[in-house]
């Protein structure tokens, strides 16, 4: 049985309020890729199970301790348009966050003009400056809208947590686009040097 909330901030008995967010979408669970000592991972729409094209029209990639194996590196992320054979889309995009050290002594927000892209095919950060020590790593998720669309650019929006190697976190929310109008039919993620040593990312479909 439902509840509604009214006018009066009373509460109803109403049915029609699960059917509604019944309707609002659920999260299919399409691939997980797990690394180990990994240069990067790929979700190639077509390639061992992946489906990255008209069949959702939102897409989200969650990253669980994804731990470099090198000091100090970024969590990047691109895409492309041939299916894997080159990842090079032009973006541009926003990076901004908010910090606090272990020791409390130190905490604020700013802008990171280092890790945004203004009509770039470079690598977008994710993730920033992230330690290699034994328990540092990143997490978080990355949405983009529409990868299939033949007609609008291909947003996207993500937001991480990460163990900063100076012993901070980091909680940092990037969003931009991508400034192609072909279709996005490939995504992969990558630190910025080194392989990726340990970590795990699932692509869900949006119904």
């Amino acid at each position: 049985m439902a509840l509604v909330k009214l006018n009066n901030n009373g509460v109803k008995n109403a049915t029609a309020f699960g059917s509604a967010v019944t309707s609002l979408g659920s999260m299919v669970f399409i691939k997980k890729l797990t690394a180990s000592s990994s240069g990067t991972l790929s979700f190639v729409d077509g390639a061992s199970g992946v489906v990255l094209d008209n069949t959702y029209k939102e897409y989200v990639f969650t990253f669980n301790n994804m731990h470099p194996a090198t000091d100090q590196v970024n969590f990047t992320f691109n895409g492309s348009i041939d299916t894997g054979s080159n990842y090079n889309v032009t973006k541009t995009s926003t990076f901004f966050g908010a910090y606090h050290g272990e020791d409390g002594g130190d905490a604020g927000i700013i802008y990171r003009t280092n890790a945004d892209l203004a009509q770039s095919t470079a690598f977008q950060p994710l993730g920033y400056l992230i330690g290699n020590g034994n328990d540092e790593c990143t997490s978080g998720t990355l949405r983009i809208f529409n990868p299939s669309s033949t007609t609008f650019v291909k947003h996207f929006i993500a937001t991480t947590n990460d163990y900063y190697y100076a012993n901070y976190s980091l909680n940092h929310y990037v969003a931009g686009y991508c400034n192609t109008t072909s279709a996005i039919d490939a995504i992969q993620f990558k630190f910025a040097s080194g392989n990726i040593d340990a970590g795990d990312i699932c692509l869900y479909g949006i119904a």
